[in-house]
């Protein structure tokens, strides 16, 4: 007779991805997310057939899934427009002038440690990537409509350069966290779309 599991998947997931999320993939044993989940190796292995990666690849879905929408906020409505894509800059600054935003993004720790050499979660990676960009595209289309920039904008150019910035603003935060750089970084990303 099969045992029945005494630990609900979901749980240990989470658990792996604050994990992963605050040391990386490399830096995270086996050992500590035996400690970090209170699940046994060999239950691990068994729940998570490809052990470490299988569970990395799975935090990894799951960071896309629960804090990204968090993350994009008000930039996820079909409705948004320049002030959506400036908040949600606001709230990367915000985040990374926070001690828990040290942490930097799951997604983008894994792009700078495994994307060259994981197929897999470069794949989840650009998903992340694609999606921020289609958000940002939509954002500035609406914001052209709407007479909020330049009426010259390329919405598909500059959502490609803004997410270039936010991508290259968390790398810099984890490093400099300076209010005054990370400011300086967003507000020249911004001043090429003002209308004058």
């Amino acid at each position: 007779m099969a045992r029945t599991r005494e630990f609900e998947p979901d749980d240990v997931v989470d658990a792996a991805m604050h994990r992963f999320w605050e040391r990386g993939y490399r830096a995270t044993s086996v050992e500590d997310l035996v400690k970090a989940t209170g699940v046994k190796p060999g239950s691990l292995y068994s729940a998570f057939p490809g052990g470490k990666h299988a569970l990395f690849l799975a935090s990894l879905r799951r960071y896309s899934d629960l804090i990204v929408p968090q993350k994009l906020g008000e930039l996820d409505d079909p409705n948004a427009s320049l002030a959506q894509v400036r908040g949600y800059f606001d709230g990367l600054l915000a985040d990374l002038l926070s001690p828990e935003g040290r942490m930097g993004c799951l997604l983008v720790n894994t792009a700078i440690e495994n994307a060259a050499t994981d197929d897999a979660a470069a794949a989840v990676v650009r998903g992340h990537l694609a999606r921020l960009e289609d958000r940002m595209r939509d954002a500035l289309r609406n914001a052209l409509r709407r007479k909020e920039v330049r009426s010259n904008v390329d919405p598909v150019a500059a959502a490609k350069g803004l997410v270039a910035t936010s991508q290259g603003l968390m790398v810099v935060g984890k490093a400099n966290p300076d209010e005054l750089v990370l400011r300086a970084i967003v507000d020249n990303a911004f001043a090429g779309l003002s209308p004058g």
